[in-house]
């Protein structure tokens, strides 16, 4: 475990209504959409679902009875340990059914904005110091140059933009992942927030990993619920991955015209972990319009975004952004956008030496036995046709290439100098005239 694995304070749970800082107009409908859309009548479930400690949710409850919108039903429900069932009178589900067709959005209240950056504050990416053990360790499975980790390590531990540049297949989207698997500890990723009457939704299960739930021992003394306030999940710093795909309005709130509320964009998402963009240079857009998109926001730690109504609003922008690339980044960018992106680190294929680590250690793995005469074959015959360059996913390559024509012919795992040529023969394209 890492050493700041315990450093992120929590977001305390809200004591009071007050304390939460929305709208009470808001809160009141999303406690009766929930109840309405989820059929809940007790003060405990409908805590739950509404993410709010029982005294606030009774707050809200006995709120919404003084409106004449809920009711209690005069029986303790005996499934939910004697507990008061409330149900929604005439006037609160017509309330309910006006509400849901301004918004859809029911169950977890909405975090304020403001509180939002509160929290982002406590569990910055910037607060992180990645020791040279913890980056070794997450890059354990890659044989990469010693000056590589120099150069990366306070990169990272600086939380700015890095971009990685060099030759294709070797291994940038692989150190990518290793620079978020270094990372290692639990921040906590708001489900929604509120700007302005508006609901965003931020948690996304297929960005973020939510750790495991914190389950009550009955007889334990020290009950884990109401340690932090549940509107929040708590995750694995996140990653966002792009590649070819990346468009600009991906970057942009979306809007649910029929719901009726927001999802927030990528690099929001991304808030606390890292954003990667492979892959620089294949999308549709010129990638110096891209890094343009983030000047601000790789700058003043903020990003504008905007509402429907055109309203434009400051988010917090706190993300590790790395871009990679296999062009040269004078080729793709001007001075002005390579100065804002803080560390450029050159990823260059494999040494000769290293090229032989990664071969042998593929090779262990993938129980293929190594053959010397046919490695002569391959360094001295194969390599001198492509001036020697060596890549670190052709050991990878080479190697699955043989398995499969061994399992083909029925034969053991084996290297030979005729397999690896016809390994070599489906690793390049050769440069022919194509007949029309």
């Amino acid at each position: 475990m890492n050493v700041q694995s315990s450093s992120v304070m929590a977001p305390p749970a809200p004591r009071s209504l007050d304390a939460m800082l929305l709208p009470m107009s808001m809160m009141r409908d999303i406690l009766i959409k929930t109840m309405f859309r989820m059929n809940l009548d007790v003060v405990s479930q409908i805590s739950r679902a509404i993410c709010l400690p029982v005294p606030v949710t009774q707050e809200l409850v006995d709120i919404a009875r003084g409106q004449l919108l809920l009711e209690a039903m005069g029986t303790l429900n005996a499934n939910s340990g004697n507990e008061m069932g409330y149900q929604l009178t005439d006037a609160g589900r017509a309330r309910a059914l006006d509400a849901l067709s301004q918004s859809e959005y029911y169950g977890a209240m909405p975090v304020p904005l403001d509180i939002y950056r509160e929290q982002i504050q406590r569990q910055s990416i910037r607060n992180i110091q990645i020791t040279r053990d913890q980056l070794s360790t997450a890059m354990g499975h890659l044989v990469l140059p010693p000056d590589l980790l120099s150069n990366l390590g306070p990169a990272v531990s600086a939380g700015r933009s890095i971009l990685m540049y060099g030759p294709p297949g070797n291994g940038k989207s692989s150190i990518s992942n290793g620079i978020r698997d270094a990372l290692g500890d639990k921040i906590y990723v708001p489900r929604a927030i509120e700007y302005s009457g508006q609901v965003i939704t931020v948690y996304d299960p297929i960005v973020h990993s939510a750790a495991e739930d914190d389950v009550d021992d009955p007889n334990s003394l020290r009950r884990t619920s109401g340690r932090f306030d549940t509107r929040y999940v708590r995750c694995e710093r996140p990653t966002v991955i792009t590649g070819g795909e990346l468009s600009l309005d991906m970057l942009d709130l979306v809007y649910n015209p029929t719901a009726r509320t927001y999802q927030a964009p990528l690099q929001l998402k991304s808030t606390g972990g890292i954003f990667i963009v492979d892959d620089l240079g294949r999308q549709s857009e010129p990638p110096q319009t891209l890094v343009n998109r983030w000047i601000v926001p790789l700058e003043e730690n903020k990003d504008i975004l905007a509402l429907q109504s055109g309203e434009k609003f400051e988010v917090p922008f706190d993300t590790l952004v790395i871009f990679s690339t296999n062009f040269h980044p004078n080729a793709i960018f001007d001075k002005a956008a390579l100065r804002r992106i803080f560390y450029k680190i050159k990823i260059d294929g494999p040494s000769q030496e290293d090229f032989l680590k990664i071969f042998a250690m593929v090779a262990r793995k993938r129980k293929m036995p190594l053959d010397e005469d046919t490695l002569v074959h391959l360094l001295n015959v194969r390599y001198p046709e492509i001036d020697n360059i060596y890549a670190n996913y052709q050991p990878i390559f080479l190697i699955d290439q043989m398995i499969s024509i061994c399992e083909f012919e029925g034969i053991p795992n084996q290297m030979t100098p005729e397999l690896i040529d016809r390994a070599w023969a489906n690793m390049f394209v050769k440069e022919e005239e194509i007949v029309h």
